[in-house]
């Protein structure tokens, strides 16, 4: 059994960002991980790529050979990978299994791809079946969406939609949380964003939002989608800034328990490591995301910073002692050469 993550979101979101904090993360508690990019028209990539779907299929290539824009060449260019999908399913085997790696997927941001298509969702489940993989979706969506009720409510739809789509567990997370306080005050505590509950007192403000759009349409929609969202009551969110370690250890232990993940001594850091690490992660679960990232930010950022610089002092005062213990070491083997003796230590 293999374990992997399928990132999904808007484009804009932080999709690479994150991948690119799950390679730096993952590699430092000693979890082996393998980034696979899904994107056809990504071709800067900051993280370490395992495999690449532009190996496959360009969206350039596409766009050219098919005369089509950038929407549509990617959704050509998705379904065309159907023709080397088995060729990509065995670089992916070659993963999991002789390399033992935990696997995460960067997809592309068209959120179509997740809310009607079903060419990615063929392969997931392909990959399921096939290699006996165990996968958690991770929705990113940029928390400015918060500053909005009517583009709240619009991506509450979307995460409902995409669950439903892909039929797969699926954890939805605000990322960029460290940015929302710069955009402004909110009408509500951050938990009730993020646990999306009681969604009409959010209509009070939807119809501030639609009388300064000049917009009087869409009333009973809005109102129905919030209905349809509410009776789901499946739609909750988590909040991360990738930069920030207590965050993203508290979104890897929900991610693992979605997925079911238990952690193996065959990881290179060993038990201890990610011990400590979700012994952290516990610590920061019990801090209020209103109190972390709205009302005490610059408080708690300042902590951070006293903690990042203790653990830089600590690591210079190492390096420092294994340098005197080098010199120490060094001058002890020219008096023994030259004394003709071995001085026992």
């Amino acid at each position: 059994m293999s374990f992997a993550q399928i990132v999904i979101g808007p484009p804009g979101s932080g999709k690479s960002t994150y991948c690119h904090g799950c390679s730096q993360f993952f590699n430092a508690i000693g979890r082996h991980v393998a980034i696979v990019n899904m994107d056809p028209a990504n071709d800067l990539l900051p993280y370490p790529c395992a495999v690449d779907i532009r190996d496959f299929v360009t969206l350039e290539e596409i766009m050219q050979e098919q005369q089509l824009g950038p929407n549509g060449g990617l959704m050509y260019a998705v379904e065309s990978l159907d023709k080397s999908v088995d060729l990509f399913i065995l670089q992916i085997k070659s993963l999991v299994k002789e390399e033992r790696a935990y696997v995460v997927f960067d997809c592309p941001g068209q959120v179509e791809l997740f809310t009607h298509h079903s060419s990615l969702f063929k392969i997931f489940k392909r990959l399921e079946k096939e290699l006996d993989m165990r996968f958690c979706v991770v929705n990113l969506i940029d928390s400015i969406y918060i500053t909005s009720p009517s583009q709240y409510i619009s991506v509450l739809l979307l995460a409902l939609r995409s669950m439903l789509m892909l039929d797969l567990p699926q954890i939805n997370v605000f990322s960029k949380i460290d940015l929302l306080k710069s955009y402004g005050e909110l009408p509500f505590r951050l938990d009730y964003y993020t646990e999306v509950q009681e969604l009409e007192y959010l209509e009070p403000y939807i119809e501030k939002e639609r009388s300064h759009m000049h917009v009087n349409r869409f009333r009973k929609l809005t109102e129905t989608i919030s209905e349809i969202v509410s009776d789901f009551n499946l739609v909750s969110f988590e909040v991360l800034c990738v930069e920030d370690k207590d965050s993203m250890i508290h979104l890897q232990s929900v991610v693992d328990k979605a997925n079911g993940y238990v952690f193996g001594s065959s990881e290179i850091g060993g038990d201890t490591v990610w011990a400590e690490a979700t012994r952290q992660g516990a610590i920061m679960s019990n801090i209020d995301a209103q109190d972390r990232w709205i009302d005490n930010k610059e408080h708690y950022d300042r902590l951070e910073q006293i903690k990042k610089q203790k653990i830089l002092e600590e690591r210079n005062s190492q390096e420092k002692a294994f340098d005197v213990d080098d010199e120490w070491e060094s001058a002890l083997k020219d008096w023994e050469e030259k004394q003709g003796t071995d001085y026992v230590r």
